[in-house]
């Protein structure tokens, strides 16, 4: 297993599928799938952690758990050719470790949603976009000059 280090491949890994725990977020990319190549590399997993989930030292006890939870999975849970990225939260800090370690492994096997991109409402979701009520005439321009302006 090896680690992601380039902010490209930390980018990449984050326009695939997610999967959301309390204490961390899980990216991950299919390599021969996105890049259109035969990749028989090994699987890579890289960490990172924002600066909204506390100071430095804080920060560092987040990555350094993610880490020691990856270095105990079981390697043959993670897909070949795959990469992952370990978003950490703050929960991460206070999360009892088996817990975190139990999520790691129910997110490397439950179906990952794809994230979304594109414009108007994300698909499946219950949001109608608005439009005019056809009962209700339409006010035209003439109502708005008529207002005063503040």
């Amino acid at each position: 297993m090896d680690r992601l280090r380039q902010r490209a491949d930390f980018l990449a890994v984050a326009n695939g599928a997610r999967v959301n725990s309390p204490a961390f977020v899980l990216q991950s990319l299919d390599r021969r799938q996105n890049l259109g190549r035969d990749d028989s590399g090994p699987i890579r997993i890289g960490f990172t952690v924002t600066k909204k989930n506390g100071n430095a030292p804080e920060r560092n006890r987040i990555r350094r758990r993610l880490r020691e939870m990856v270095k105990r999975l079981d390697p043959v849970s993670m897909q070949p050719h795959h990469d992952y990225v370990l978003v950490g939260r703050r929960d991460a800090l206070s999360r009892d470790f088996a817990t975190m370690l139990d999520d790691l492994r129910t997110a490397l096997t439950k179906p990952s949603r794809q994230a979304y991109k594109g414009r108007g409402p994300r698909p499946g979701s219950s949001r109608v976009p608005s439009r005019p009520d056809p009962s209700r005439p339409d006010p035209g321009p003439a109502a708005a000059a008529s207002r005063k302006p503040d």
